[in-house]
């Protein structure tokens, strides 16, 4: 599994994370996104309709059914209901299924010292289990540039 850390730095996560999310399906991935609370997951659904008036980014909740349609898939469960390649950690959440997927991004709040803390344990964890990491942050312009990586044993 190749998991990406996301160190937000410069832009918050509603306006970092829909350009995060088209670029994973421009590259042909199914996603899940997965949240801390039922909550976080309504506003992201409502956030993906319409964070671009000239943008369409496909996706539904857990309780909106047809899961396996979906191209994305926002829950606070952990679950893939729509054979998904690739998961997004968001709130410090972490996963039992991780190896189960191609890619994981697991995206953090720089200004929150339990988010850093929590992303660095996860890191050190998924090292020693072998997975490729890529440790990516935020630059002056809200892009990304990668600092840090560490292959896969």
């Amino acid at each position: 599994m190749r998991a990406g850390f996301y160190h937000l730095t410069r832009s918050p996560l509603d306006q970092a994370l829909p350009r995060l999310l088209e670029r994973a399906r421009a590259a042909g991935h199914k996603i899940v996104v997965m949240t801390g609370s039922a909550e976080r997951s309504a506003a992201l659904d409502n956030l993906l309709w319409t964070f671009d008036p000239g943008s369409w980014l496909a996706h539904g909740t857990a309780r909106d059914g047809d899961a396996a349609l979906q191209p994305i898939l926002i829950t606070e469960a952990d679950e893939n209901p729509n054979q998904a390649d690739m998961l997004v950690l968001l709130d410090g959440v972490t996963s039992a299924h991780v190896d189960g997927f191609a890619r994981c991004a697991v995206v953090f709040d720089g200004n929150d010292e339990a988010a850093v803390t929590g992303a660095r344990t996860l890191w050190a964890d998924w090292k020693d289990k072998g997975f490729a990491l890529a440790y990516h942050q935020q630059t002056e312009r809200g892009g990304w540039e990668e600092k840090a990586s560490a292959n896969a044993s």
